[in-house]
C-alpha cells in the first residue's frame, strides 16, 4: 500500500508540475489555487509514504516519476524538443527507480 501511495503522490505531482504556468507567474486566483492544492496534495501523500519508507528512497522515486511525467508530457503536450540525451535521462531515472525499488528491504 505504501508505494501505491508513493506513485499517486508521484502522479499528483506530474499534474501539479502542469498546473503551474496557467497561474502565470501567480497572478491568476483559480489556476494559483489550483496549483497550490496539487502541490500540498503531492507532499501531503508523499509524507503518508515516508511513514514506511527511508526517506531519500521515498523522495527518489517521487521526483523520478514527476521528472519522467513533466518531460514525457513537455515532448506531447508542449511539443519540447526530443533528443537522444532526453531519452537517455528517461532511461537512467526509470532505472533508478527501479532500483530503489527493487533494492528496498520491505
Amino acid at each position: 500500500m505504501t508505494w501505491l501511495i508513493l506513485v499517486l503522490a508521484g502522479l499528483v505531482e506530474i499534474v501539479w508540475s502542469q498546473s503551474i504556468k496557467p497561474t502565470q507567474n501567480f497572478t491568476r486566483p483559480v489556476p494559483t489555487l489550483i496549483c497550490l492544492v496539487l502541490g500540498a496534495a503531492a507532499v501531503y501523500l508523499l509524507s503518508r509514504a515516508m511513514r514506511d519508507l527511508p526517506v531519500g528512497t521515498a523522495y527518489a522515486v517521487f521526483t523520478g516519476i514527476g521528472a519522467i511525467g513533466a518531460i514525457s508530457l513537455g515532448i506531447v503536450v508542449h511539443r519540447d524538443p526530443v533528443s537522444v540525451g532526453r531519452f537517455a535521462a528517461l532511461a537512467l531515472i526509470v532505472g533508478g527507480i527501479v532500483l530503489a525499488r527493487v533494492t528496498n528491504p520491505d
